[in-house]
């Protein structure tokens, strides 16, 4: 009797560290800095998004820009905030996916567009349903259209906007609205 409960606890133990490594208990921050890169982009080009990210954080916050696309609501822009020159990637993976076919989006939503359509489904708990990119936090991921990986400064855009999500989120802000 005693072997069978030392070995059901030992498995609820196991059960449980395997579920908080899953779902995560705050950002890796144990992990070391950098990208997972799965674009056709150098490190550099990544780090450059990113510093210029950090670099616009420590200047101003827009917390609120898809509630301003959407609803047509009022900026509501923050001060800086400095801690955002210190954030770090720590192994996030950036990574290119299929645009999802027009034919697809269509079907989804009733939107007609052409081939490539420059949008992604994205996952929960994202806010919108198709986007040219998303972020995952705390499991630090980024994607993005793959029609957009040679759209020079459209791509750059794109990634920083993604970038400054996964600052914003590593520093507690709230991304309901981004």
């Amino acid at each position: 009797m005693g072997l069978k409960r030392a070995t059901r606890q030992r498995l609820l133990v196991v059960l449980v560290c395997l579920w908080l490594a899953d779902c995560g208990g705050g950002f890796p921050s144990g992990l070391p800095t950098g990208f997972i890169n799965k674009t056709q982009h150098s490190d550099a080009e990544l780090w450059a998004i990113w510093k210029t990210a950090q670099q616009e954080l420590a200047q101003e916050i827009d917390p609120n820009p898809l509630q301003q696309s959407l609803y047509d609501a009022p900026a509501d822009i923050h001060p800086g905030d400095p801690r955002a020159l210190s954030a770090v990637p720590h192994q996030l993976v950036v990574a290119r996916e299929p645009d999802v076919a027009s034919s697809g989006l269509f079907g989804a939503t009733g939107v007609q567009r052409r081939d490539p359509t420059g949008l992604i489904a994205c996952p929960a708990p994202c806010t919108v349903r198709f986007a040219a990119a998303y972020s995952l936090y705390p499991r630090q991921i980024t994607k993005y259209a793959v029609s957009w990986e040679f759209q020079g400064d459209n791509f750059s855009r794109i990634l920083k906007y993604e970038f400054e999500n996964q600052i914003l989120a590593e520093l507690g802000y709230s991304l309901r609205w981004r």
